[in-house]
């Protein structure tokens, strides 16, 4: 809570639902919104147009469907991969996909403007996915 004048105030998140983003595969929103703090959920590298095609081959190829969801997201809610500020990876063979999971994922941003960054290797992710990456985006004052 904050103060405003002399009222007591709190801010009201927003929950963002996209019908052009990827199919939910479990019960949360988009990305939630607070003060111009928005943050995504983490995506799979499920195809936006095909829910039930099957995930792509390989690292690199499910980094970019990954990436490539994430920009649909951000570009809903009106932001894009400038906006962002801090990002969370998760793959589950650490050892075999970390160097091609980067080598993809640095495709993404300019070499001075990488985010922030943590990459943690689980043991599973949803849909049998090799990696799921969120992200936390805020708006321009």
């Amino acid at each position: 809570m904050y103060k405003l004048g002399d009222a007591t105030t709190m801010a009201v998140p927003i929950f963002h639902n996209f019908s052009a983003a990827p199919k939910h595969v479990a019960p949360f929103s988009h990305a939630v919104e607070c003060e111009g703090w928005v943050q995504l959920t983490g995506q799979m590298p499920t195809d936006p147009d095909d829910d039930l095609k099957p995930l792509p081959d390989g690292i690199e190829a499910q980094t970019r469907r990954v990436m490539d969801n994430l920009i649909i997201v951000l570009s809903q809610a009106g932001l894009g991969l400038e906006h962002v500020l801090s990002v969370r990876v998760f793959i589950t063979d650490f050892k075999r996909d970390y160097d091609a999971m980067n080598e993809a994922y640095r495709s993404y941003f300019p070499e001075d403007r990488l985010p922030a960054r943590t990459c943690v290797g689980v043991t599973s992710l949803a849909r049998e996915a090799l990696v799921e990456i969120d992200l936390v985006a805020k708006r321009p004052d």
